[in-house]
């Protein structure tokens, strides 16, 4: 759509629309992230199942969520923006409905596997659509309300997760998407107008590399502590996994139309950044899901309370944010952004320490700030420093690719720190998973440490303030943050 057809639509009540379609969409997608994590022990206790089968319930949609993105937003460019969008809506509350009616946990794990291919299909196209509604001078104030609408799903799934799991029961936190999706399905098509982007060809090739091989390597992590990391089954899916994803590296430094251009990381920028996005994702997710259980299965609080007291962690961006960003436009995002993971390690490493099977909540609560403090750090000025990283032709690529890797941190975190909480400890007692949560978390605090080291090591802004976005042939690494409107974008069009 172009700008003037974007200025009628905003002038028709089509900007309004569209934002409120796309809110509650990527809504939905995001809270779906997390809401289960309060809800584990419930689904455990009544489908069955063992600690990797509860990893999979969560890692089954992060990890279809996140390899199939970029994939998901080249679908909409070359078929139609509001016709994947659709499609990807109907699968995300058609299999949400599945995982409601699940009978057993085998069921409830392919539920999410699908709800996450919804979720891919659907999420990067909720900012293209929007940016395709609105005039570009109304776009900042669209994209906050956007971003404040998916913070605010981050911040409370666990306590909606626990409130329905303890109030109903477990299976409508995923019957709450079913109402939402129907009534957003006539809405997306009537009121959302129809775009497409350059129309490059599809690199399936690329996706199935990507695909494989991330999924082979959380395969094999997850089986490691049940099958033995020696076992036939676990070595054959990390090698094949890890041979997979070298040779999309391979592939993609030689195809014409990469799904992700490997140049790119050629970038000090690009590369500390994503580094940095991957290595949070995976201590925070690996530790929410754990210490969501060690709240509920042995400090003894019901799914509610469990999930109120991770609110001054998980909520704290939605009071913080506003503050990150304006330290982010007079420092830049890069101090910003490390003392964040700092701050977030730095919770974590206390968590770590003062975790007993007594624990007081007055004794956690300085850790679940601190480490509440440093998301909210992060959250704001990333998504700048990301596209001030590249070249702004491709902004959309890269933000695709930052979005995708944060998915796939969260994904081999649940992994990862579940495998080391199992090798350490396990749920025969309160005592066992104390022993098996506390290097675990460690290890989370660990990774997002290296992550803050890998900011550090983005090159410094060399320009005071934000300014426009970077021109095509703009150095990487040394352009000013970019307007809102392309700072945020998966999939500019």
């Amino acid at each position: 759509m172009s700008q003037h057809g974007a200025r009628q639509n905003a002038r028709g009540g089509g900007a309004v629309w569209a934002l409120v379609i796309t809110s509650v969409a990527g809504f939905m997608a995001a809270l779906d992230n997390l809401v289960v994590t309060t809800a584990l022990p419930s689904i455990r206790e009544d489908l069955g199942g063992a600690l990797h089968d509860l990893e999979w319930t969560v890692s089954a949609y992060t990890l279809t969520f996140a390899v199939l993105l970029m994939f998901g937003a080249a679908l909409g460019d070359r078929f139609g923006r509001r016709r994947l969008f659709l499609v990807g809506l109907t699968v995300f509350t058609g299999a949400s409905a599945a995982a409601a009616l699940s009978p057993g946990i085998d069921s409830l794990i392919a539920a999410r596997a699908v709800q996450g291919v919804g979720a891919a299909i659907m999420m990067p196209l909720t900012l293209t659509l929007l940016t395709a509604a609105v005039p570009a001078e109304r776009r900042g104030m669209a994209y906050g309300i956007w971003g404040a609408v998916n913070g605010l799903a981050v911040a409370s799934g666990p306590l909606v997760g626990g409130s329905l799991t303890e109030h109903i029961s477990w299976q409508f936190i995923f019957w709450l998407n079913v109402p939402l999706g129907l009534a957003l399905l006539p809405l997306a098509r009537l009121r959302l107008a129809e775009s497409h982007g350059t129309g490059a060809p599809l690199d399936i090739p690329g996706t199935l590399l990507a695909s494989g091989g991330l999924f082979g390597i959380v395969y094999g992590l997850v089986r490691g502590p049940v099958d033995g990391w020696t076992g036939t089954v676990v070595l054959t899916a990390l090698f094949a996994g890890a041979a997979l994803l070298v040779g999309f590296v391979l592939y993609s430094t030689r195809a014409k139309n990469p799904m992700l251009p490997m140049r790119l990381f050629r970038s000090r920028a690009f590369s500390g950044i994503n580094a940095a996005s991957l290595l949070m994702f995976l201590g925070m997710f690996g530790s929410i899901f754990l210490l969501s259980q060690y709240m509920q299965g042995v400090l003894g609080y019901s799914p509610t309370e469990a999930g109120l007291r991770m609110l001054p962690w998980t909520g704290m961006p939605m009071l913080v944010a506003p503050i990150a960003g304006i330290l982010s436009d007079r420092l830049g995002g890069r101090p910003v952004v490390a003392t964040g993971l700092f701050l977030q390690a730095a919770g974590l490493g206390y968590l770590a320490y003062v975790i007993t099977a007594d624990a007081s909540y007055a004794v956690q609560l300085p850790g679940l700030i601190i480490s509440g403090i440093g998301m909210a750090l992060y959250f704001a000025p990333a998504s700048a420093l990301v596209m001030s990283s590249v070249a702004a032709k491709e902004q959309g690529i890269a933000s695709g690719a930052n979005n995708a890797l944060r998915e796939v941190g969260g994904a081999l975190g649940i992994a990862v720190m579940s495998s080391i909480f199992a090798a350490q400890g396990g749920y025969e007692s309160a005592q066992s998973f104390v022993d098996g949560l506390r290097p675990a978390v460690a290890v989370g605090a660990g990774m997002v440490a290296l992550g803050g080291v890998a900011v550090l090591l983005i090159p410094a802004r060399r320009t005071g303030g934000a300014g426009p976005a970077a021109g095509p042939d703009a150095e990487p690494g040394t352009v000013p943050v970019p307007e809102p409107e392309l700072a945020t974008a998966p999939s500019a069009p």
